[in-house]
């Protein structure tokens, strides 16, 4: 039963992404709010779970990145939607989470292990404090700072994800994976166990 646990949780999160774009656009933010939060608990939970019981599985391994990319696209497109924040911020995000999809087609095949850095995650993180405070001003209309300080967490949020991404580039070109002859034809020989930390 153990080992299914991280796999329940994951899924747990995907059920969790209809319940707050309701919230969201019925104008009930608290709830958002409330299912977002827990959203981000199952979230540290599975991963947890996953490392400290060795129970990482291929399932995991791919639907847990999706679940958490889903959210937070589906979370910030919603409040687009519905006029809380500018349509620039889903832009970027989405024209990223885009270019990652592209540069993991690229590697694929090639046995390359991208690791998640500080950097990234930094950026995970301000972007739930971000989407939280937005739920919360607006919940609560408070007064003009606060959106203003909610904008500037978003802003901060876009500079980590930008600085993610040219690392993760940067990353990929320096350990020879990006280069004329890989764009030009296929590599006839397998990478070995390549690593990008």
């Amino acid at each position: 039963m153990l080992k299914n646990i991280p796999n329940i949780l994951t899924i747990l999160r995907f059920i969790f992404i209809p319940v707050i774009l309701y919230f969201i656009f019925t104008k009930n933010y608290i709830l958002a709010f409330i299912f977002f939060t827990l959203s981000g608990i199952t979230d540290v939970l599975d991963g947890f779970i996953a490392r400290k019981f060795n129970l990482i599985s291929n399932f995991g391994k791919l639907m847990d990145p999706l679940a958490d990319k889903l959210t937070q696209i589906s979370v910030l497109a919603s409040l687009v939607s519905v006029k809380i924040i500018p349509v620039w911020i889903l832009a970027i995000v989405v024209l990223k989470e885009l270019i990652m999809v592209i540069g993991a087609s690229f590697l694929y095949g090639k046995d390359v292990v991208v690791y998640s850095k500080w950097y990234g995650k930094l950026a995970t993180i301000l972007f739930y404090l971000a989407i939280v405070i937005s739920l919360i001003i607006n919940q609560f209309n408070v007064s003009e700072f606060w959106n203003n300080f909610d904008l500037a967490i978003y802003c901060i949020a876009i500079v980590s994800t930008i600085f993610s991404l040219t690392m993760y580039v940067k990353c990929l070109y320096q350990g020879g994976f990006i280069n004329k002859s890989d764009l030009n034809k296929e590599t006839k020989n397998v990478v070995g166990k390549n690593t990008c930390k």
